[in-house]
């Protein structure tokens, strides 16, 4: 057996880290909350929507489903994936300012893009305070009351319901609107659906990719022994074909080089080392870079992302979660906390792994000062992509390299189209990924009002800002903070005009929201070269 030289994180803290745990109901202490605009989701998004309500003179609230607020943002995701920072504007600029003050950045702009986790919660905390906004945690939607196409009321599988004229689903899963009755997508789309050459199935992108020959059996060489854990011998399918599968998951893990504020990586529960013999193998074909991606960030603290053919993404495992239940999604939680804490705690103690590597990887450890009720681990799944709502319009590739220009410009994107890889294959006997795509758009480019709310037949009330509408290589260029930051702004100041103008989303004047929008400083036309 390898020598052990980590330790295990504490029962408690393991109790604390789930993403869902049963809500019982009593009728007698069920809340019944009545506001203006109700958020479901307190994602960046959701919290910069409930901001741009409160300003607006709209009564907010925010269903927020777990115990945190922030998202991503307060959860690991610490180097901010910009795009250009010149297209980001409004509220989403000022949370990057604010975090300028925090630690006295000396950008020009006074912006500040690598920050630490419990800095970010923090200013959210301090803004929805400041804004009189209430958040009620680990409210888990059960039900939708529809009537004549506009949502009337939500109800909480704790008996609690949320009644407004306005909502919004700020979720990174699209819960609200699949219950709402709303279109989606799940997968990729093949490239001939929307005429785009990047969709669906996707070979030949060399990064994250196994760089060196690897077996995937567990005898090498022999296939009746079976495959290692995390391949799959599905068939290859063909170069832009669609399919159900689903971008990998991991956790965007927070790690300190401060060995005065360092924990060590836990053993997690049922840890078996076997789980990572495809990494092990590839190290052994001689490449070790599964930790390449580890951003530094204040305070000798990292956003350690995946990199590489075998890293934290836990590709293939994932495809369940969209349209999954809430149980089932609590497996896939567990699963990934299990893979990617069982990678860090292999790495840093199996005797498998060379002394040099586990030495590199023991110079960092999880950090004592964030995520204290988990003992150092993030509490929230980087869920990259889910649900897909299709509208009116359904930002494509060609909106990203400005082949299609929409009118209704609501914000700006800018980042790569950037999808990580869906699937782990073998061919000609030996593990490839499959679906890493990393191509920049020609600069920022407008996302479309029309985007962010269902088609009129289907629901007039509901402004999806994070799970819009749009093709999945479209959705890998918009899926970044920042521009969830802008897009729940907008989302809001859409939700007030329409509610003193009293009209259906779908009927609201165009050059009322844009002015309004200009007015609060987003950022709506990208600059013509």
């Amino acid at each position: 057996m390898a020598k052990k030289e980590g330790c295990r994180m504490g029962m408690g803290s393991f109790s604390k880290l789930y993403y869902y745990k049963p809500s019982s109901k009593d009728s007698t202490s069920a809340l019944h909350v009545e506001a203006d605009l109700c958020i479901y989701g307190g994602t960046p998004a959701g919290i910069a929507a409930a901001v741009q309500a409160s300003r607006m003179g709209l009564k907010a609230v925010i269903a927020e489903f777990s115990q945190h607020i922030g998202g991503m943002t307060a959860s690991g995701l610490g180097r901010t994936d910009v795009g250009e920072a010149a297209a980001i504007g409004g509220i989403s600029s000022e949370f990057y300012r604010a975090l300028g003050q925090y630690y006295d950045s000396k950008e020009p702009d006074g912006r500040a893009w690598a920050f630490e986790p419990h800095v970010a919660e923090r200013i959210y905390v301090e803004w929805l305070e400041q804004a009189g906004i209430p958040v009620y945690y680990e409210q888990h939607l059960e039900s939708v009351e529809m009537h004549s196409g506009r949502i009337r009321k939500l109800t909480m599988e704790n008996g609690n319901t949320f009644s407004a004229p306005m909502f919004i689903d700020a979720s990174y899963e699209g819960d609200l609107l699949a219950q709402a009755g709303v279109s989606y997508h799940v997968g990729r789309e093949s490239n001939s659906v929307y005429q785009e050459i990047l969709n669906g199935i996707h070979f030949g992108h060399p990064k994250h990719n196994f760089m060196a020959w690897v077996d995937p059996y567990v005898k090498e060489g022999k296939i009746d022994s079976g495959l290692l854990p995390g391949v799959t011998d599905a068939a290859p399918g063909v170069q832009g074909q669609g399919d159900s599968s689903v971008q990998a998951y991991n956790f965007r893990i927070c790690l300190s080089r401060n060995k005065d504020n360092q924990l060590p990586y836990p053993e997690p529960p049922n840890y078996n080392r076997d789980e990572f013999a495809l990494l092990a193998r590839y190290i052994r074909n001689g490449v070790w870079d599964a930790l390449r991606l580890n951003k530094e960030m204040p305070s000798f603290k990292s956003d350690l992302n995946n990199w590489g053919g075998v890293s934290t993404d836990y590709i293939g495992r994932n495809y369940d979660w969209p349209e999954a239940d809430y149980a089932r999604r609590e497996q896939l939680f567990q699963e990934h906390v299990h893979y990617n804490m069982g990678m860090l705690y292999f790495l840093a103690n199996d005797e498998s792994v060379p002394a040099s590597v586990r030495a590199e990887v023991r110079e960092w450890g999880l950090p004592a000062d964030e995520f204290r009720a988990t003992g150092g681990w993030p509490h929230q799944l980087y869920i990259r992509e889910a649900r897909r709502m299709i509208a009116e319009v359904v930002m494509t590739e060609q909106h990203c390299r400005h082949y299609r220009v929409e009118e209704d410009s609501i914000g700006l994107a800018a980042y790569t189209m950037d999808s990580h890889n869906c699937r782990r294959l073998v061919l000609d006997g030996r593990c490839i990924n499959e679906g890493n795509v990393e191509i920049s758009p020609n600069g920022p480019y407008p996302i479309s009002y029309r985007a962010i709310i269902p088609k009129g037949e289907q629901c007039t009330n509901l402004l999806v800002p994070v799970c819009l509408s749009s093709t999945h290589i479209a959705y890998g260029s918009i899926r970044m903070e920042p521009v969830f930051m802008i897009l729940g702004q907008s989302a809001a100041t859409a939700a007030a005009l329409a509610l003193e103008h009293q009209c259906a989303l779908q009927d609201l004047d165009y050059r009322l929201l844009r002015s309004r929008l200009l007015q609060d400083g987003q950022i709506l036309d990208a600059v013509k070269s």
